[in-house]
């Protein structure tokens, strides 16, 4: 497996040039696109990722370790497919649109500022977890772990607190409405 350390890779568009396998350890993505590539198998340590376009790359047992990702675009991931040993992301400004991070553990990860519409965080643990102006529109919430996490800055999120936990969460109070949804109530 090749090796890359201290790289910056500027305006690759690997679409076109092939994208080499590979463990890259404090390494920097400025507005390359990625789109539909296959990362399976790659090691990203302490990379940085801005500007950048990965949607539907394919992350089958791809390591992320302390991986930041800064106004990319995002569509159609599956994070839950990635290698789970220290998975610890953070997405800023990012649109992660129909990703899923199906049962995955997330408490080292953090989102802000980012539109996950359509996002799967079914059985996922985002215990304590922050998200920071995010837009949760028809993102999904099934036996989520939300426990003392903070929702209150995000907007459009909706799912049933009785098929969730969420002991000590908080939510802002107009936003509160999406968790009495399923109850089909009028609310004036």
């Amino acid at each position: 497996m090749t090796y890359f350390e201290n790289q910056e890779f500027e305006d690759v568009n690997f679409t076109v040039e092939a994208f080499k396998t590979g463990e890259y350890e404090l390494c920097t993505f400025s507005r390359c696109d990625f789109s539909k590539c296959d990362l399976s198998h790659c090691k990203f340590i302490e990379t940085r990722f801005i500007d950048c376009n990965l949607s539907n790359c394919k992350l089958q047992e791809t390591s992320f370790q302390e991986v930041e990702f800064n106004n990319c675009k995002m569509l159609g991931l599956l994070f839950d497919a990635c290698n789970a040993f220290n998975f610890d992301v953070h997405f800023d400004t990012c649109i992660l649109s129909h990703s899923s991070f199906y049962q995955m553990r997330l408490l080292r990860s953090s989102f802000a500022n980012s539109k996950l519409e359509g996002v799967d965080f079914t059985e996922a643990n985002l215990k304590g977890r922050k998200l920071v102006h995010c837009d949760l529109l028809n993102a999904s919430f099934e036996r989520t772990n939300i426990e003392n996490a903070d929702l209150r800055e995000s907007v459009n999120y909706a799912f049933d607190p009785e098929n969730n936990s969420i002991k000590g969460a908080k939510f802002s109070q107009g936003a509160v409405l999406g968790l009495l949804k399923k109850y089909r109530i009028i609310i004036e």
